[in-house]
This record gives C-alpha cells, structure tokens and sequence, in this order.
C-alpha cells in the first residue's frame, strides 16, 4: 500500500501516478526504480511500472510486473485496477470489467475506477450493470452535472426512457435558475431537446409538446426545435398546424426531401409505396406547382413530382426538368433520374422524351417549341445522357455510339470517359474499361475522385500491380499501402480481394477480407472514447443514435461483402487444400538433379529479394518515423504481406463459421447468407443446420434457382446416406420426415416431380432453366445430355416494350457466364460449353470473358488496333474521334509525383 512507504517513496510514488497520466514515462519509470530499489516487493509500484512499460510498448515486461504486483498484494485496489487499464488497453474488455470488479470489492467508492467500469459496461452493452455503476456515481457525488445525465442515459439505453424523465426533471430540480451562464447555453439546449424526444418515446406527446413550448428560449438549435414540434404535432393528429410549421421549414430549406415527405403526410397524399389514385396525383400535382411558383430555385420541388406523375404529364414535367439541367450542363442529371427506371413505362417516355430534344438540336440549335437558340454544350450533355440511359437498358451498342459522339463533338471532357469506361465494364470489357478511365485521370491528375475510379476499373480487369501503382499517388510518402489501409479504404481492399480471388491468390485475398474486417472491429473499438465525451458535451440525442448504428454496425454491405468473401476462400482451401511441405519435399524429390538446383537457386534468389527488400523498408520507415520529440514511431513490418499463412489454417471450415455467424446476426435477410451457410454446414455432415440454411431461404426467395438448387441438393443427399443407426440419427431423420410435409415444393412429390413442377413455373428463365438441369443431372448422372439439350435449347427473347427504340434481350451477362461455368466445370461438357461460348459472343460482343468481335480480347477489335497504332503515332492523335492515348495507361504517373495539390 502507498501508506505504508515512507514519506520520500510515498511521493516518489504520487510522481509515478503523475508521469503516467501527462505520458511521461521515462521520469515515471526512473521513480519506479527508486522505490524497488529499497522495497523491491511492493506490489502497487511493480504494478504502476508495468502499466508504465506497457505503454513503451514493452507488453510482455509489463504483464510480468503486473502479475508480480498483484501476486506481492492481493487486497489492493490499485493493483487490481491497473490489471483492467492493462487488459483494457489489449481490447479485452470482459477481463478488464472483472478487474475493476475485485478493486471495488476492496474500495466500493473509488470514483476513478467506478467511472472506468461504467464505460466499459458501456461498450460491452451491460446495460444493468451501466445502471447500477452510474447509480453509485451519482450517489457518491450528486453536485456532478455528468453523473445526473449519465445515470439518465444509462437508464435510456436500459429500455426505461420514463425513469431517464423523472431523473432528468429531478436534476433540473437541483439548478438554481432555468438560465444557466452563456457558455453553457448550448449543452442546456441540448439538454431539454433529449428531454423531450425522451417523453415523445414514452408516448407522453401533449406533455413534450407543453415542455417544448415552455423551454423555446432555452433551446439554441432552432431548426432542431422546429423539426421536433412539427413531429410532435404530426403524431398527435394536429395536421393543419404541422402543415403550417412544414411550410415554414421549407422556406428556412427549399431542397430538404423530408419536409416535402412531412407537407404530404399533414394535407394526406402520402403513400408508403409510392401508388396513387388518379384524384391524389391531380392533388399532388397542384400543390407541387404552388410550392414551385414559391420556391423556384428549389431542385426538389420539380424533381418529386417525377415520382407521381404518370402519361403526359410525367412527359411534360421531365421535359422541363431535363432541359433545364441539360442547359447547365449537370453531369449528375441521370444519376438524378435513374430512379425513375424502376416505375412501369417511364423509361420509355424518357428516352423518346432525350431522342426528341437530340433531334431538335441537331436540326434547329433550339428545344423543341423554343425560339432562343441553345449553346453547342446542350448538345454534349444530350449525347452524354443518352449515353447513359442505353447503358442503363443494356444497350451497349447504341450508348457507344452515343458517347463517341459526345467525344468527338468535345474531346476535353473528363465525365464521357469516365462514362464510356463504365459502359465498356457493364458490356463486359474490363480492360478496355480500365484503359478509357486512365484516359479521364489523365486528364486530370489532382482528381482523387476520377483516380479511385480508375483504380477500381483496373482492379476489376485484374491489373491489381497497375492499380496499386495508381491508388498510391493519393496517400502520404513512405510505406503507401500500409497508408492505405490505415485510411480505411475499405473499397480497394474489398476490390483487391475480390481480384485475388478471381486469379486463384486465396492468400492475398484473405488479407484483403480480413483487412476490411479489422477495420470493423476498429470502428466498434473507436466508440470508447465518446461515452464520456458525449456526456461531457451533452450530445445526448446524436450519441444514442451512434450507439444504435454501432449495434446493427456489421449490416454494413462492406463488412458483408468482407465476410462473405472470406467465407468463399475457406470453403475453396477446404475443397482444394494447399500442399503441406512434406507434400512439397515429395513432389520436390521426383524432379532431376539438374531441376532441383535449378529450384533451389530460384528459392535462394526468392529469398534474398525479400529480405532485401524488407531491410529497405525498415530504414525508410525508420528515416520517415521520427516525431518532433525525437521518438520513433515504426510501426512493425507486416510479417506475411501476401497472406501465406492464412492459407495454411488447420480446420478453414471452423473459421468459415466464425464469420458465418456473424453473417447469420447482421445480415439474415441476405440470400447470400443462408446459401454460404448451407455449403458450409453441407460440408461438415451438420444435417439440421444445413436444413435451418434451406428454411430461411425458402423464406426469402421460395422461386430462387438457387434456393431450388440447395432444397433438391439437401434431400437428395439425405436420401443417399445410410438409414440411420444412432439415437441421435434416428432423432434428426424423424425430424426432417416431420418437416417435408410442410414445404410445399415437396409436398406429395418425388425430388423429379418437384424438379419438373419448378421449371413448369419459370421455363422461360435462363437461369431457372440452369437450375433445373442441373439438379436432373445430380439426380440422375446418366440425363446429362438431356440436362445440356436443354440449356443448350433456352432462347433469348426481347423483353417487352411499350413503343421504345431499339431492342432489349433478356439474358444477362452475369448470367450466361454462370451458365458456360455449369456446362464446362459441372456438367464436364467441353464442347457444349465451347458452343455456349460461341453464342453468348453473339449476344455480348464486347465480352471478353466470352471473347467478343468488339472486345480487346479479339485480336481484331477496334480497341486492339488502336492500341497497335499507339505504338507508333503521337498520344494525342485521333482516329474517328477516339484518342489514340486513351490506350496508353498510366502515361503521366510521374509527372503526377511533381504535382503541387
């Protein structure tokens, strides 16, 4: 104990305390010293030094120590509160909430540690336990605004939002005047706002609205106060004022989406789903021209009656809006208007609405009606967006021809590039995409924006070394791709990965996923520091919601796609495992003298690279690690940059599962989910949980190929095991005859009867059509030639128009490379999926995946000889209005080195 050191020792020991907290460690450490030099037994000074070496970042000197300090005096409150800052420190939270239990055990009233334990209750979601810690806080010290609201909050978060009012109220009853000093003022604000959305949850709207009311003068945030009235008026049905006070919000904010949502909801013409009767949309349409004669610089207000309007209505209204923005020369016009496409019918309109104005400009220099004449950039942005719309309805041909147009009509214009890229990846050339988006970053090299996308067009065309040297020009100097990771650029790693997994490098892409799933955990472990914070600066309401969005933070489409694609190279390194060493040494031992030198030299070489090339890294880490104090920050080289041994896990299946359960409770409304699910569980004989798998994707998608695929899957491989002979067999076959019976897929069918019934419902689909050949043939091996006839006999029709140009096939692109996938890796039919190659390449000319005419991976293609011509001409010469140095990739990285941003 610190009372029983001598007085010299004694400060000697307070001067531990005080270095430790203003990070002083060396002075710390020195003091430590002295006092072990005399007592080198006492517990809390072995337990403060340790905590002190920790933070030097010599961990496993500090856990001896503190280990030692503990052991040397158990009944210590200091020594046992340093063990949880120790475990605290490594993210092990639970350890750490036990620790500071035993310090309390000893010293129940240490505010210190009672303040520690509440914030780790509230990270770990403890919610009766954050209760009772900030009850004792609060008792212990009631004069301490902080312990009134973080008793109030605990309770909140606790499920009890009218026990958090009466604390509240009971606290104001503590303050001498409702007006607190002017610094103040701000956090008291927010104060009665959290109030009143506390009595707004408990139902209690006539008392919040009186509260609200009552405190105006008191609340700073006005647009706050006004959006929290106007709800509360809503709900209590007073209409006729919430209308009054939504006006009043959109004149404050013409553009805010919500408040025109709110405006239709108080007159009574809002819809859920967006259908309306014929009288409802005459209604909405005059108020939005009322609204839009008031507000006429408003973007809002002529955009949402898009929504709603239907025939020629719809036609003149999108007139108006387009040409309006046309005029401008708004690249984000059809990102604006891509909505739209999912409404019947209004596709069409528009597209005929865009040929009209191309045709009326290119004729007359004027819109349609018009007399002034419109500047040559209309024109552009027409083709531009006409672009953009064939691109949208797979017409690949039309939008780039479209594009071109717009190229050759203006060549500077970094969008069409960046534009004509992404229809080239949605046509199925990645490296053609890529090459025009180095095009458009060229153009401009201090655009972070058009060079991620470049970055990500080469990703998707497997030039991951190009776009690595491409991604690298944004961050800081030094290791450049640990930067980026530290930036958390969750979409280059997810990209990356995907890429790896795509050429077969399962290691890298583990590295990639799993990168991107540490990132998580890191957003997860950043919510520490605002528990106090928040409460300290009485951002109550913003810090309720980030403790709700940290709860559902792993249904995050990044961390699913992360998740999902570790699972994908687990279930690939279960069914393919890669060769163990002694495996190697044999492979290695049947090669001839002469080979095996060879090898061995090319190992030795392999190994001196790597070693060189880590040495070089350490010294420039070493050079560029140095702070302003003098200390060097290096952070530790990564000891497997390329994932190899990730690859080499013992049971990939069991850390499939570690992912997949978190998949299971972020994400159980995601098809993908369950399908992962079913595979991994299929794979470890887990017969009931690969059943659960197929109920919750018949749940979700009952018609689903591939929900069809795992149902006949699952009980056709019940069906072939033998009967069972063990209690616990006997119990899960009785559980599933009890189950089929109630899926109406096999109800009174054999697995061929429900296999027939499936396809009867969906023949003209491709893929049910895929399905269904599939399961024929894992029913019966020898119907495989009928399995493939029948692929083989599906036809692309058009889809249905209603009076646009040009026509639309219904086969996907993603679709009829899974199908050649089935015919080539499944089915094992080379030469029908050599056929299905050959017809796919009619349908998809740009395809290189099936080896187009219009592709660049046809020796013949446009794309192919101008990347010839290239060779030999200026990079700024054209051919039919395509730069010709638009082939040339990554032509100015290094002037973009000297580049001043």
């Amino acid at each position: 104990m610190v009372a029983s050191l001598p007085p010299k020792e004694s400060n000697l020991f307070k001067l531990i305390v005080k270095s430790y907290e203003t990070k002083q460690y060396k002075k710390g450490l020195k003091a430590a010293d002295a006092i072990l030099k005399r007592f080198p037994d006492h517990g809390e000074t072995l337990s403060m030094k340790g905590l002190t070496l920790n933070c030097m970042d010599r961990k496993s000197e500090a856990y001896e120590l503190v280990r030692q300090g503990l052991k040397n005096d158990l009944k210590s409150h200091v020594c046992w509160h340093v063990f949880g800052l120790l475990y605290r420190a490594d993210r092990e939270y639970r350890e750490a909430i036990k620790c500071y239990r035993n310090a309390l055990k000893i010293d129940p009233d240490n505010i210190e540690i009672l303040r520690d334990l509440s914030l780790l209750q509230a990270q770990m979601r403890d919610l009766t336990g954050f209760v009772e810690t900030r009850q004792k806080l609060l008792t212990l010290k009631p004069n301490h605004r902080m312990n009134w609201i973080g008793f109030t909050v605990a309770h909140h978060l606790n499920s009890d939002p009218s026990k958090a009012v009466e604390i509240l109220e009971a606290y104001e009853g503590t303050l001498e005047d409702d007006n607190p000093p002017e610094n103040e003022l701000c956090e008291h604000g927010e104060m009665l706002l959290y109030k009143i959305s506390l009595l707004e949850e408990c139902g209690f709207l006539e008392r919040a609205l009186e509260e609200l009311h009552k405190k105006e003068s008191n609340i700073i945030d006005k647009v706050s106060y006004k959006e929290q009235e106007v709800s509360l008026l809503v709900k209590l049905g007073r209409l006729e004022e919430g209308e009054t006070l939504y006006r009043a919000l959109l004149s404050m904010n013409p553009d805010n989406y919500r408040y025109y949502e709110g405006l239709q909801k108080c007159v009574g013409l809002y819809s859920e789903n967006g259908h309306f009767s014929p009288d409802e949309i005459d209604r909405l349409d005059s108020l939005y021209r009322t609204l839009g004669q008031q507000y006429k610089r408003s973007s809002a207000v002529k955009r949402i009656p898009l929504d709603f309007l239907q025939g020629d209505k719809f036609r003149e209204a999108a007139g108006s809006y387009i040409r309006h923005l046309l005029t401008k020369g708004v690249p984000s016009l059809f990102s604006d208007l891509s909505s739209l496409y999912n409404h019947p019918g209004k596709a069409d309109i528009l597209e005929q609405l865009i040929l009209d104005l191309e045709h009326s400009i290119k004729t007359s220099g004027q819109y349609p009606g018009r007399v002034e004449k419109e500047p040559p950039s209309t024109l552009l942005w027409t083709l531009f967006l006409l672009a953009q719309h064939y691109d949208k309805r797979g017409q690949y041909d039309l939008a780039l021809s479209k594009v071109d147009e717009a190229i050759e009509h203006t060549p500077t214009v970094i969008d069409l590039y960046s534009v004509k890229s992404r229809i080239l990846k949605h046509a199925g050339d990645s490296a053609a995409a890529a090459a025009f988006a180095d095009e458009a970053r060229c153009m401009d090299l201090a655009d972070r924006y058009v060079n991620s996308e470049c970055v990500k067009r080469m990703l998707q065309a497997d030039q991951v070394a190009l776009a690595e040297q491409t991604a690298v020009l944004f961050t800081k100097e030094g290791d450049q791709h640990t930067n980026l990771h530290d930036m958390q650029c969750m979409w280059y790693e997810l990209a990356s990965g995907e890429s790896f997994f795509r050429q077969g490098d399962l290691g890298r892409a583990l590295k990639k996923f799993l990168a991107v799933e540490k990132h998580y955990a890191d957003i997860t472990e950043d919510q520490f520091d605002f528990h106090s914070y928040c409460l300290r600066k009485m951002t109550l309401r913003t810090y309720v919601e980030m403790l709700k969005f940290q709860d559902r933070l792993h249904s995050h489409i990044y961390f699913h796609k992360a998740a999902a694609g570790a699972i994908r190279c687990y279930i690939n390194l279960y069914d393919s495992p890669p060769k163990s060493t002694a495996e190697e040494d044999d492979d290695t031992s049947k090669l001839l003298p002469s080979q095996k030198k060879k090898l061995r030299q090319k190992q030795r070489k392999a190994e001196a690279r790597a070693k060189k090339e880590a040495e070089e890294k350490n010294e420039e880490l070493g050079a560029t690690g140095v702070s302003k104090s003098g200390k060097r920050n290096v952070k530790p080289v990564d000891p497997d940059p390329h994932g190899e041994k990730l690859v080499q896990v013992e049971d990939p299946l069991l850390e499939a599962t570690k992912y997949l359960k978190l998949l299971q409770k972020s994400s159980p409304d995601s098809l993908e989910t369950h399908l992962l699910s079913f595979e991994i569980y299929s794979r470890k004989q887990k017969i009931l949980l690969a059943f659960q798998a197929v109920k919750q994707l018949l749940r979700l998608d009952a018609e689903h190929p591939d929900t069809h695929r795992c149902l006949l899957k699952f009980f056709h491989k019940v069906g072939s095991i033998n009967a069972p002979v063990t209690d616990s067999e006997k119990l899960i076959y009785s559980v599933l005859e009890a189950e089929r019976p109630t899926i109406s897929q096999l109800h009174d069918k054999s697995l061929f009867e429900a296999n027939d019934s499936f396809l009867e419902k969906h023949k003209d689909s491709l893929t049910h059509r895929a399905a269904f050949a599939e399961i024929l043939y894992i029913l019966d091996s020898n119907r495989k030639s009928e399995a493939v006839e029948f692929i083989e006999g599906s036809t692309n029709n058009l889809v249905p128009r209603n009076g646009a140009l040009g026509p639309i096939k219904e086969w996907k692109l993603i679709d009829c490379i899974a199908v050649h996938k089935l015919l080539g890796a499944v089915l094992v039919e080379p030469d029908a999926a050599a056929r299905w190659k050959v017809r796919c390449a009619e349908y998809f000319p740009y395809s290189t995946y099936f080896e187009g005419n219009l592709s660049s991976a046809s020796p013949n293609s446009v794309f192919n000889q101008l990347h010839k011509n290239s060779e030999n001409e200026s990079p700024n010469h054209s051919h039919d209005g395509q730069s010709v140095g638009s082939i040339k990739s990554n032509t100015n990285i290094a002037a973009f080195k000297d580049l001043t941003i």
